[in-house]
């Protein structure tokens, strides 16, 4: 079957990130966390320095739905470019009011409020948050 996720670009704070969102959705890691120390050393490749070698290469973790949220640190030491912005947002549909205040609730915790839940002329419960780590998520409950 086939599925979609999505990936997080993380600067160096994708382990404390990850464990904030299993905390926050009470699942657990799917398979083991890959890091770039896991890399066997090749001669194509220059050596991981030791600083990087415990970052992570990859994670992933089931959130609502079957959807799987991926991630991976970004160290600028192999080449790699990180911006922050506002174009992604995650958007979930929780199940009932209760838990999409809940998941509300956690994941704007430390970070900053977009939109405040509330009654929408669509019909849905809406609000919109990002996270302490940057990410951006959006809530649609449509039970009344």
């Amino acid at each position: 079957m086939a599925t979609v996720s999505t990936y997080l670009n993380f600067t160096n704070q994708t382990e404390e990130a990850f464990h904030f969102y299993k905390s926050v959705f009470g699942t657990e890691f799917i398979g083991s966390i890959s890091r770039f120390g896991d890399i066997p050393p090749s001669e194509d490749m220059p050596p991981i320095s030791d600083a990087d070698k415990n970052l992570i290469m990859n994670i992933g973790l089931p959130i609502l739905g079957g959807h799987l949220l991926m991630g991976t640190d970004a160290p600028e030491s192999m080449g790699f470019r990180l911006t922050k912005g506002n174009n992604v947002y995650i958007t979930l549909h929780p199940d009932s009011r209760e838990e999409t205040e809940r998941l509300f609730k956690a994941l704007s915790e430390g970070g900053k409020v977009e939109q405040e839940l509330q009654d929408m002329f669509w019909g849905d419960y809406y609000g919109s948050c990002e996270d302490k780590f940057g990410v951006h998520w959006m809530f649609n409950c449509d039970q009344k």
